[in-house]
């Protein structure tokens, strides 16, 4: 595969990853698709890696760590 390719499949595991966040935080359902969040971003920092594309490793690396993001988030604003 080429470098273009392995580039839009990492952009592809960071949309997923994203939209997984979708229920639980703009529509306050509680859904399991966030649970995707520890699968998708590490396969997509695989293919950024190999795409050479550092802005996709770092944003799929905070994806990685959204739920903790997010948790503190929740933590200091409901305090």
């Amino acid at each position: 595969m080429r470098k273009k390719q392995y580039s839009k499949l990492s952009l592809l595991c960071l949309i997923i990853s994203v939209i997984s966040w979708v229920p639980n935080v703009v529509f306050d359902i509680a859904s399991p698709f966030w649970l995707m969040t520890f699968i998708i971003p590490p396969i997509g920092i695989v293919f950024a890696v190999l795409a050479k594309n550092y802005w996709l490793v770092a944003a799929n690396i905070i994806m990685v760590f959204s739920f903790y993001i997010l948790k503190a988030l929740g933590h200091v604003l409901n305090s």
